[in-house]
């Protein structure tokens, strides 16, 4: 119900905002129509300063544009220091740690990004603390310190920067990022560390206490947007499913069906939704039914293949979340890549939850409300 209200009250917002409606063809999204008129601009400058001048008392909202490259890693600018020194980050809901790589680190990694230098700004100070961070799949160890970091036009003061000394292997070695900007709960940061979104609620330096994100297949057009929910990026209205566990962003997946028959996740399982994954993940024996029901074949590397030609022949796979219904069609978990096509999916032998990630979230415009703990999902255009 709390989660109801908030949308209510942005739609209240939106609709008030003395914007020219336009009628749609069917199937045409909104900001595409505005835009072919010259009326986004104007649309978005209003909804935003509609949305700002109500909260205006308790902070700002901000749109950060996202980078997409071949549409597996989603990354924006961030600025950390006095003068700011820029990197990219992946905002990360799987995470809750920021760390850019430093100075004092030899790793490839390194040398091939961005390196902060502490010397350099004025208001940085060293926390004392060790950082050791290890994800799926990459790791990092450092330090933390405290500096001001700006995302948009947010500035974000005392705000604590884990600051990489080594970066192991290959994983971060040819990123097109810097470093990560987890997005998730501060129960899963490290000891010391204060995530950033957090440290913006705390300080009220957003509108709302929650953020929504747009991933555009193209890359062309993805968005990140702190303290707002903006109805130009999906169709139809928000549906919202609680945290379950605040740690990561957290739910209860009812089902995976394919033409009615549950392929995975019979009885229910526990998902969480992630935009530093970059593909849909789950336990291998459910996600090798959905393999087969699709029609993708294992290759020498262990990835599943899928018949280029064959996306109009293949089947809709079906995510029931608090009973609703979430189709992905061939083409949105289906990976294509000069003239390759690979599935989406993919198995892991100790996943005992779902990860659901870029994959879905293209198909599904995601608000990720802390102030009611619960995510918001909507078709996205």
């Amino acid at each position: 119900m709390r989660c109801l209200v908030v949308l209510l009250s942005v739609l209240a917002l939106s609709q008030g905002t003395g914007i020219t409606r336009i009628p749609l063809h069917k199937g045409k999204p909104l900001r595409k129509a505005l835009k072919e008129r010259g009326l986004l601009e104007d649309f978005l400058q209003k909804h935003q300063s509609a949305v700002s001048s109500k909260y205006s008392s308790f902070g700002e909202v901000a749109s950060e544009p996202l980078t997409s490259y071949l549409d597996s890693q989603y990354f924006g600018k961030i600025y950390i220091g006095t003068p700011p020194q820029e990197f990219t980050v992946v905002f990360d809901t799987g995470s809750s740690d920021l760390w850019v790589p430093s100075v004092y680190c030899k790793s490839d990694a390194c040398q091939n990004h961005h390196r902060f230098d502490p010397s350099m700004s004025s208001t940085f100070q060293n926390l004392g603390k060790p950082l050791s961070i290890q994800y799926g799949t990459g790791s990092m160890q450092g330090f933390l310190g405290y500096d001001t970091v700006t995302v948009s036009n947010i500035v974000d003061p005392q705000q604590t920067v884990g600051l990489s000394t080594q970066e192991p292997g290959d994983v971060f070695t040819y990123s097109e990022f810097d470093g990560i900007l987890g997005l998730a709960y501060p129960s899963l940061a490290s000891e010391y560390s204060v995530p950033v979104f957090d440290n913006m609620m705390n300080r009220h330096l957003v509108a709302q206490d929650l953020f929504s994100v747009y991933m555009d297949r193209n890359g062309q057009d993805s968005m990140l947007t702190l303290g707002a929910i903006d109805p130009s990026y999906y169709t139809g209205s928000l549906h919202w499913v609680p945290v379950t566990l605040q740690k990561y962003w957290q739910f209860t997946l009812d089902s995976v069906t394919i033409d009615g028959v549950v392929v995975a996740c019979d009885g229910g399982c526990q998902a969480i939704l992630d935009t530093g994954t970059s593909i849909l993940v789950g336990p291998s024996s459910d996600i090798l039914n959905i393999q087969m029901a699709i029609g993708a074949t294992q290759n020498r590397y262990g990835e599943f293949d899928i018949d280029c030609g064959s996306l109009s022949s293949m089947p809709t796979v079906v995510f029931e979340i608090n009973s609703r219904m979430y189709p992905l069609t061939p083409s949105a978990y289906t990976n294509q890549d000069q003239g390759f096509c690979t599935s989406g999916f993919q198995g892991e032998n100790n996943s005992q939850q779902w990860i659901l990630g870029d994959v879905f979230i293209r198909e599904y415009y995601s608000v990720f409300d802390r102030a009611n703990n619960c995510v918001g999902l909507a078709k996205a255009v």
